[in-house]
């Protein structure tokens, strides 16, 4: 596993969400439509699409290739300001500062965070088992 790859792991989903949503929204308002109009050329819900936009509902692959069509857009290009918004110039930065390890260190890299994460899981689960003895 790369680095990179840990930072794609960790990446909140939630906030994914919400920025495919503002995507969505962003795409839809630009092209004047409403909401039940851009969720009858889906042929999807408005409800669905609302919750959707505001990042309360993961949007399906095939929703996704459905909106990709209507907007007449690649997959690259309605993700390209995503990226931009999730990838971080000091992520950039420690991806470059790892890569330029050598492999050993990388290992020790690598296991390292996955004990990082592992105190973090622990420390969640003693907030949660202290919450349930109240």
């Amino acid at each position: 596993m790369t680095l990179k790859d840990t930072f794609v792991e960790t990446a909140h989903p939630v906030q994914q969400v919400q920025l495919v949503g503002r995507k969505i929204r962003q795409l839809r308002k630009e092209h004047k439509l409403t909401q039940v109009e851009l969720s009858n050329r889906l042929g999807i819900q408005q409800s669905d699409l609302s919750r959707m936009e505001q990042g309360q509902y993961r949007v399906s692959l095939d929703t996704l290739f459905r909106i990709l069509a209507e907007f007449k857009m690649s997959i690259g290009e309605f993700f390209e300001e995503i990226n931009q918004e999730t990838i971080t110039p000091r992520d950039i930065r420690l991806i470059q500062d790892f890569n330029n390890l050598s492999m050993d260190a990388q290992r020790e890299v690598e296991t390292f965070i996955a004990f990082k994460r592992s105190l973090q899981g622990q420390s969640g689960e003693d907030a949660a088992d202290s919450a349930d003895d109240e």
